[in-house]
């Protein structure tokens, strides 16, 4: 099933001309200089087709977008039936099911976080959380991590690393928004020192950067620090959250409880856009002063909604949560034997769950798994801000069949990398 090289149909030549043209030169030229034409047409469950017809498990998932599967079934009977009844609804007023979405979000979430706010995406929920932080305290100071992304908005993009801020002039001003390494609770304490933070914000295990693990103590450090430095501690859990770690929300597996928690992607099930910050009291002071503070007329969309409390009630499933474990185990012991047979070029594995992030010997070594691993019927995709690290997500309803099948194309892929790379 692996997909023959440099055989691009006319029909495909002539379809990423008109991208070029009409979508994003920039993008679809970067695709085809790394030697991926994709193009994706039908989809399901996790496989992808591409427009030329050749079949691709999905391993990248859109950031955990699709951890349940393309057009999972389930979800689009959800939608289907609600669609009898809702539309995208009227953000103004109150709202049968935005409301029950967000009383189980409450339920659900780590520490005593009872509102929910609306966006339609990440980095508009992060862009919610940040001015709710900053409403709380009265502070406009930002701290997040070298590296970090959370987003293209306004606020999200300042967050971030430099690549993407700089090109729209949002990389400042530096005394707003601090950035220090990650697992150094030293540097995070000089930034919070002042007592002129509002929020320090982090992904629970940063995804762009390639998954670094939080080490053993790090993440209650900081919430700590944010505590004794009257600091609010918002958990982006957009990539991590959902079960990717065998939780529902990886930060309760570090013993940390957020002031904020932001998810998104896979909350959406890949069906209707939907984004999430789920707040405490205490810290929400904005909804009482002026409710009409942050308005998004697509934020909170009823059929998001309806979708999202789906999705909620599928991965706090039993079956599930011993799925993600049996994945999560076996991915672990066969990737570790590929690793033992490739170790001068694959080097590391960094895992929490199915959050996992492949390291290799080579400045762009993961770029070159990546075009072997397309080549061989897999998508995944290397970490933009580390290009050593694949990003590696496999999907919380994989079959064990399913499981085999991607770590034998792996091994494969892997093995012609490494002879790319050092002949």
């Amino acid at each position: 099933m692996g997909k023959p090289v440099g055989m691009m149909s006319p029909e495909k030549a002539a379809f990423l001309e008109r991208s070029r043209k009409f979508w994003n030169p920039g993008k679809t030229q970067s695709w085809i200089d790394f030697g991926i034409d994709l193009v994706i047409d039908r989809r399901e469950e996790y496989f992808l087709y591409d427009m030329d017809g050749h079949r691709l498990i999905d391993a990248h998932l859109n950031g955990g977008t699709f951890n349940l599967g393309h057009r999972n079934p389930e979800l689009i009977d959800t939608l289907t039936e609600a669609m009898t009844r809702f539309d995208m609804g009227n953000h103004h007023f109150p709202s049968l099911v935005r409301t029950e979405l967000a009383e189980e979000l409450a339920r659900t979430a780590p520490g005593d976080l009872q509102y929910t706010i609306y966006g339609s995406g990440g980095g508009e929920a992060i862009d919610i959380a940040l001015k709710t932080a900053r409403h709380a305290t009265g502070k406009r100071k930002i701290v997040s991590i070298i590296k970090a992304y959370h987003g293209h908005t306004g606020l999200a993009v300042k967050t971030g690393d430099e690549r993407f801020s700089k090109l729209f002039l949002s990389d400042g001003p530096a005394d707003e928004f601090v950035h220090v390494p990650f697992n150094d609770p030293e540097a995070m304490e000089v930034a919070l020192s002042g007592r002129d933070v509002a929020c320090v914000i982090m992904e629970t295990i940063p995804a762009t950067y390639g998954f670094p693990m939080p080490e053993a103590g790090y993440l209650p450090a900081v919430k700590q620090l944010c505590e004794k430095y009257d600091a609010l501690y918002i958990a982006d859990e957009v990539q991590t959250g959902l079960m990717r770690t065998g939780e529902l929300w990886g930060i309760t597996k570090y013993g940390v409880e957020p002031d904020i928690l932001v998810t998104g992607k896979g909350i959406s099930g890949g069906i209707y856009p939907i984004a999430c910050v789920v707040v405490g009291k205490d810290h929400a002071g904005w909804l009482t002063e002026d409710g009409f503070g942050h308005m998004a007329t697509m934020g909170g969309a009823e059929l998001g909604c309806v979708v999202a409390l789906k999705v909620l009630e599928i991965v706090q499933r039993d079956e599930v949560r011993s799925a993600v474990r049996f994945t999560a185990d076996y991915m672990s012991k066969q990737l570790t034997a590929i690793r033992q047979r490739h170790d001068d070029f694959f080097v590391g594995i960094r895992q929490n769950g199915l959050v996992m992030g492949l390291e290799f010997n080579h400045p762009k070594g993961a770029m070159v798994v990546m075009k072997a691993l397309y080549e061989n019927g897999v998508w995944a995709i290397f970490s933009t801000l580390d290009p050593r690290v694949l990003q590696f997500k496999p999907g919380l309803l994989m079959t064990p069949e399913l499981c085999e099948e991607l770590v034998n194309r792996m091994e494969v892929a892997i093995g012609q990398a490494r002879t790319e790379v050092f002949g």
